[in-house]
This record gives C-alpha cells, structure tokens and sequence, in this order.
C-alpha cells in the first residue's frame, strides 16, 4: 500500500472527527481508496491508528502526521482558491495532489505568504505551523489582514475568508474583491475603507476577513 494511500484515510480520520464522527463504517463509506480495511490495518499496525473495535482514533504518533497532512492540505485550497481562477472541484483535486509535493519548508513559505490563514475556503481550521508562532517576533508576513493596516496606505486584497456566501457577495457589490486597491482610512468607532472613490464603514470582524498586501 502506497504512502499516499495511508495518508488520506489519516486526512478522512481527522476531518470525520471535526463532524463528530469516528465509526469504521463512516470511514469506508466515505474513503476512495482501494482495499480501505488494508490500510487501515497497516495504520494500526504502525502505530498512527487504533482500530481494534468500531471506532478509529488516532495514536499520538498519527495525531501529528494527520495534523502535517490537513496543515498541507488547506493551505493548497487557500492558495488555489484565492489566487487561481478554480472552481471548488478543481481547488479539490488539485490540492489533494499538491499537499503531497509540499516539503515543511515550502509549507512554511507557503503559510507566511497567505498570512497565515486561519481557515480553508471550507471553514475549517487549519492547524497553525511554526511560522504562526513566530510571526509576532520574527516573521513580517507578506499578507495580512486589514484591520492590521496602517491607516491611509494603499495595499492590494489578496483574499477574503468571508463567514458567509451573503457577506462575501455584499462585498463583491461594494467592490471588496480579491485584486482590487483600497485603503484604511480609520479604525475607530468603525472601520472606513475607501474603494476607488467609495467610501464604507464596516465592522472589524469584516476586516479581519480581508487579507492584503502593500501595492
């Protein structure tokens, strides 16, 4: 059994334990894989699996290759989804084979570039790496949220992780879309952001959505 193959179900075991579910059976039916009960017998086996009874758990060890595999996993669906012209299935199946490519140094780079996402275009958490801890003393990252910015510089959005699709597309209309200038113009009481010649006042949950970088 290739790597690659132990490697996803231990991606189908950490995300079905986000839906609060960890039964063999949700396992096989939800898994692509070939020969899936092979796999997970080999998992155990090595010691990232225990899969003695109905329910799979992770071990410690498998804890953490699990949490390196989803970490490389959603960072690739942030990348795709914001800065290439995908579709949800595209982002998918691309990031399922690029997560496979990354090394921790890439990964790394990869993470400081975004800004350090907190979540996968889905709204999943992605799990924080070593450039996370270190971004307040060491690391100025490329990308960061608006509500970071300083006030009256022009930057450039790079992405949005908006909390909804009605936020995102009241966004859209107000022209707040990945690519476009704008500028912070105040941070107290409200946010005011100014857009070609619009000006807003938004919340700061909006603007902690926002990811840009200086123009």
């Amino acid at each position: 059994m290739t790597e690659y193959g132990k490697d996803e179900i231990l991606e189908l075991v950490w995300t079905l334990r986000e839906e609060g579910s960890s039964m063999r059976s949700h396992i096989l039916r939800r898994t692509e894989e070939d020969q899936p009960e092979r796999l997970l017998e080999e998992l155990a086996a090595a010691g990232l699996l225990d899969a003695s009874g109905d329910k799979v758990t992770l071990t410690p060890r498998g804890e953490e290759r699990a949490r390196v595999i989803i970490r490389r996993h959603r960072l690739a669906e942030v990348l795709l989804n914001n800065l290439f012209d995908l579709d949800n299935s595209q982002v998918e199946s691309t990031a399922c084979k690029f997560e496979h490519i990354l090394t921790k140094t890439v990964t790394e780079s990869v993470c400081t570039f975004l800004g350090h996402p907190p979540v996968c275009p889905h709204g999943r958490p992605i799990p924080r790496g070593e450039c996370c801890d270190k971004i307040r003393t060491e690391i100025k990252p490329l990308v960061t949220r608006l509500s970071d910015g300083i006030l009256g510089e022009e930057v450039r959005i790079v992405f949005i992780t908006p909390k909804s699709r009605r936020r995102l597309e009241k966004l859209s209309s107000l022209g707040i879309v990945p690519g476009s200038r704008i500028r912070l113009l105040q941070k107290y009481p409200s946010f005011v952001l100014e857009i070609g010649e619009t000006t807003v006042a938004v919340d700061k949950d909006i603007t902690d959505e926002i990811y840009v970088k200086k123009t």
